[in-house]
């Protein structure tokens, strides 16, 4: 962004050039205006193109010639001297109305960057006054492994409370760096290591659902960090498992696809109804409720965007594949570690 863009954008309301919100809503605020501009550029060209073939109809021998009455009002005008006219006149009257539509599309975006901002200050707030009660219990979860015997299988079920605990408190430390708008460029997490983790955190939730949990192991290094992968692979997992019939299956399944991995969550769920499959990523979206009376295939409309806002910023996405009676697929796409920062989002 141009310095004066951004001096004018300061002045318009759109904040510091430090926040990455407000200068994403800068560049649209730009872009529209541009658009405009364009479309005012191509109005003003069809006039000058009307005028030129009006003035050159006007120099045709037949006009010339042609004989007038005494009541015709004759006006005399500079052939050159009316063209450049006209073209002073329409660039005028293009700039002018590109900046006016960026003037009023930079204001009318503000209250949408400050709506983002206090959401993103929520986010830092709620998660920072998490770290506390969650230092206070895996101090407890370390007491109470201490008290048990190593080789108990009371012992077993703390040390996976703690590695629980840990991985908890590694979320709310994720969401504390998006809340700030930070990437890590050097994330980098094992596939194999972050299909396992999901595994064994959904394993229990299959279970209690009777529901047959597949995952196909992988190979390969992300450019995400292990928490966001974990978060991610987590989400898709609950939600299929949570839409899946009793007694049906829930697989996971990847490929690497040129520089990066698809991972694909497939049920045996009902499919999507009563919301466009591509809305299920807004927050709190919400389809019809399946004919047994259970969950919506989007739950409370939270984890799917999350999904998409973590891929996003790591420069995948995630998308439905297919949806229908027999199921559906959730394909996330992320880079494989060693792909440039260039698709990355600030």
């Amino acid at each position: 962004m141009k310095p004066w863009l951004t001096r004018i954008g300061t002045a318009v309301g759109l904040g510091s050039d430090q926040d990455p919100d407000r200068r994403e809503y800068r560049r649209s605020a730009v872009r529209i205006g541009l658009r405009v501009a364009v479309v005012s550029a191509a109005l003003v060209v069809s006039v000058v193109a009307l005028v030129v073939a009006y003035v050159a109809w006007q120099l045709t021998p037949a006009q010339q010639l042609e004989r007038h009455g005494a009541e015709d009002v004759h006006v005399y005008l500079d052939t050159v001297d009316l063209l450049i006219a006209v073209l002073v006149v329409g660039g005028a009257a293009v700039v002018l109305a590109g900046v006016a539509t960026w003037l009023i599309a930079a204001r009318a975006v503000r209250p949408l960057a400050e709506a983002y901002r206090l959401q993103r200050t929520f986010v830092a707030d709620a998660s920072h006054e998490l770290r506390t009660p969650l230092t206070v219990l895996s101090a407890r979860v370390q007491q109470l492994q201490a008290m048990l015997p190593a080789a108990s299988s009371e012992r077993t079920v703390a040390d996976e409370l703690r590695t629980d605990t840990r991985a908890l408190a590694e979320v709310v430390e994720d969401l504390l760096a998006t809340a700030a708008g930070r990437t890590d460029e050097a994330a980098v997490a094992e596939l194999d290591a972050g299909l396992a983790a999901a595994a064994n955190d959904m394993a229990v939730l299959a279970r209690d659902r009777q529901v047959h949990l597949v995952v196909t192991p992988g190979e390969g290094v992300l450019a995400v960090t292990p928490t966001q992968l974990r978060r991610c692979l987590v989400a898709l997992v609950d939600n299929a498992v949570g839409h899946s019939p009793t007694g049906g299956a829930v697989w996971v399944e990847n490929e690497v696809v040129g520089d990066r991995v698809v991972i694909r969550v497939r049920d045996e769920g009902q499919g999507i109804t009563g919301i466009a499959p591509r809305r299920v990523f807004d927050r709190f979206a919400h389809g019809d409720a399946p004919a047994t009376g259970g969950p919506t295939r989007t739950s409370n409309g939270i984890g799917l965007a999350l999904v998409k806002d973590v891929a996003v910023r790591a420069g995948g996405d995630v998308r439905v594949e297919r949806t229908g009676p027999s199921g559906t697929v959730f394909a996330l796409t992320l880079p494989l570690a060693g792909v440039t920062g260039r698709r990355r989002r600030g």
